[in-house]
C-alpha cells in the first residue's frame, strides 16, 4: 500500500491532477487522450510531467480479464514553504486500480439530472484541466442523495451550461451535438475530446433559459460512456425540461462514443 507523505502538495493544497482511465482486458481507453491532459495539466500547474515510459509502465502489469479503473494522480511532490512551492519540483506519482462494472441500463434507458444551485467560478488558468482541487464539484454532488438522480448540471455565473459534476454534457441542435467550452471553467474531458477530434461534436452555447427547447441531451464520460439525459429537475424535484432517447441521432452518438471507449456496440434500445 502507497503511503504519502504528509508534507505532499497535492494532500495539502491540491497541488497536482489526476486521470481515471478505463481499462478493460488490460487495455487503457483512450490513453493518449489522458496523457495528453495529465502532461498538460502539470505544464499549466508549472512542474513537468511524468515521462511517457513511466506512464505506459502503470498499465503493463494490469489485470488482463474484467473491466477496472485506473486512477493515476501527479502532485508536484513534497517542498516548498506555504503556498511557496519549490523551486525545482520533484513531482510525485501515485496510481489505484478499482474494480469497475458499467450501467447499461443508463444508456439504454437514460437518466433524470438534476439543476444545481452551485455556480461555478470563473478561472481560466485552472479551466479545462483536471487539477486536484475538486471543491466545487464535491459541494454540488454534496447537494442530493436520491438514487433517482444520475447526475447535476452546473452552469457559470452567466446562466449557461457548464458540465455535470462528473461528466460534460452535451445537446443536439440543428443536426450537431455541441458541448460547451471549457476556457473559463470546467474540465475538457478526453471521451468529448476525442469526438470532436473524429467530427462528432462542436462547441456551443446553451444558456438555462432554453433548455426546454432542446430535443437531445446527453451526460458523457470516458468511463461510463454516454447516458441520454430523459429529464432534469431543479433542487425540488420539479421537472424543467423533458428530452427525448429514443432517436437516431442519440443511438449513432453512442456508438461512435462507446466504440472509443471499446464497449463496442453495446447499446440496445429495445424495451
Amino acid at each position: 500500500m502507497e503511503t504519502i507523505p504528509s508534507d505532499d502538495r497535492g494532500l495539502a493544497y491540491g497541488d497536482g491532477v489526476f486521470e481515471t482511465i478505463l481499462v478493460q482486458h488490460g487495455k487503457p481507453s483512450l490513453w493518449a487522450w489522458h496523457c495528453a491532459r495529465l502532461a498538460r495539466g502539470c505544464r499549466r500547474l508549472g512542474f513537468e510531467p511524468p515521462a511517457q515510459a513511466v506512464l505506459d509502465a502503470q498499465y503493463s502489469a494490469l489485470p488482463v480479464q474484467g473491466c477496472h479503473v485506473l486512477k493515476l494522480i501527479v502532485t508536484r511532490g513534497s517542498g516548498g514553504r506555504g503556498y511557496c512551492p519549490p523551486d525545482v519540483p520533484s513531482p510525485r506519482l501515485i496510481s489505484r486500480l478499482m474494480l469497475f462494472s458499467p450501467q447499461p441500463v443508463r444508456w439504454q434507458k437514460g437518466v433524470t439530472v438534476r439543476l444545481c444551485t452551485l455556480t461555478m467560478a470563473s478561472q481560466p488558468r485552472l479551466a479545462g484541466i483536471k487539477h486536484l482541487n475538486r471543491l466545487e464539484n464535491v459541494l454540488a454532488r454534496q447537494e442530493w442523495q436520491s438514487p433517482d438522480i444520475a447526475e447535476g448540471l452546473l452552469c457559470n455565473a452567466r446562466g449557461e451550461l457548464v458540465e455535470a459534476t462528473a461528466m460534460n454534457v452535451i445537446w443536439y441542435q440543428e443536426g450537431c451535438w455541441l458541448t460547451p467550452r471549457t476556457d473559463e471553467c470546467g474540465v475538457q474531458g478526453t471521451l468529448s475530446a476525442a469526438l470532436m477530434n473524429a467530427g462528432h461534436l462542436s462547441y456551443g452555447t446553451l444558456a438555462l433559459d432554453a433548455l426546454p427547447a432542446v430535443r437531445h441531451l446527453c451526460v458523457l464520460n470516458s468511463v461510463q460512456g454516454v447516458w441520454p439525459v430523459r429529464q432534469v429537475v431543479d433542487a425540488q424535484g420539479s421537472p424543467l425540461s423533458a428530452h427525448d432517447i429514443d432517436s437516431p441521432a442519440v443511438r449513432e452518438l453512442q456508438r461512435q462514443a462507446h466504440a472509443l471507449l471499446g464497449y463496442g456496440d453495446s447499446v440496445s434500445f429495445e424495451r
